[in-house]
Order: C-alpha cells, then structure tokens, then sequence
C-alpha cells in the first residue's frame, strides 16, 4: 500500500477551511442582510403608524370644523328665521333701492361682476354737469 504525501493532506486541509471559511462569510451576510431588511421594515412600519395618526387628526379636526360651521349657520337661520331668509332671497330691485334710500345713500353703483360697465360714458356726464353748472356762472 502506497502512501499520500504529507502535502496533500495539507492542501486537502486548507480547501476544506476554505470551504468552512466561505460558507461562514455567507452565513454571517445573510444575518446581516436579514438584520437591515429588519431595521428598513421597522422604520416603514413608524412611519406608517405616524402618517395614520397624522391623517387621523387631520380628519378629526375637519369634523370639527365642519361641526362649527354647521352650529354656526344653523344659529344665523335660527336668528334671521326662515322667513326673513326667504324674503331677502325674493326681494327684487325695488326692494334693494328701498333699503338704499332707507340708509340715506345719495347714489350707488351696484353691479352683479358679471357685467361690464362703461364707467368713461358715466363720468363725462358728471363732468358735463359740472361744466355746465361752472359755465352759468361765470
């Protein structure tokens, strides 16, 4: 029986601790790659839970919001009451001059923004009364 020499035994050693090396360097980035996608996954989760806590506040506050404005525009119809309201709505343009005059305005200008005025055409007629009226005069 022949024997192996003493350098094959060594270099059969050196490939399995290279082996066994290599195979614990692959454990130890898989602990590391499972410990980040832990940490990534924990800060997503704290951030979702922040967001819903914010949204939820944020729809609370609106509630409430449109609880005052509801409270607020049921106590200005319980104030001005139902027929007050429906008179205003129906009042025409006599009404609106009467209320005008009633205030002791001299003139007015009201307009709906919708149609255009010629304001030139308006003042020319002022002026041509104030000349007029600084013509006689003199």
């Amino acid at each position: 029986m022949w024997r192996l020499p003493k350098q094959w035994y060594q270099r059969r050693v050196r490939g399995e601790a290279a082996v066994e090396q290599a195979k614990l360097k692959a454990e130890a980035n898989n602990i590391e790659a499972e410990a980040e996608l832990s940490r990534i996954n924990n800060a997503r989760q704290g951030e979702l839970t922040y967001v819903a806590a914010t949204n939820n506040l944020e729809i609370e506050r609106a509630k409430q919001m449109a609880a005052i404005e509801t409270s607020k525009f049921e106590n200005m119809v319980t104030t001005l009451g139902s027929e007050n309201i429906a008179r205003i709505a129906t009042s025409g343009h006599d009404n609106q001059l009467a209320m005008l005059k009633a205030l002791g305005l001299q003139s007015t200008l009201i307009t709906d923004g919708s149609t255009p005025l010629n304001l030139f055409n308006t003042a020319k007629g002022f002026i041509g009364q104030l000349e007029d009226g600084a013509g006689s005069s003199h």
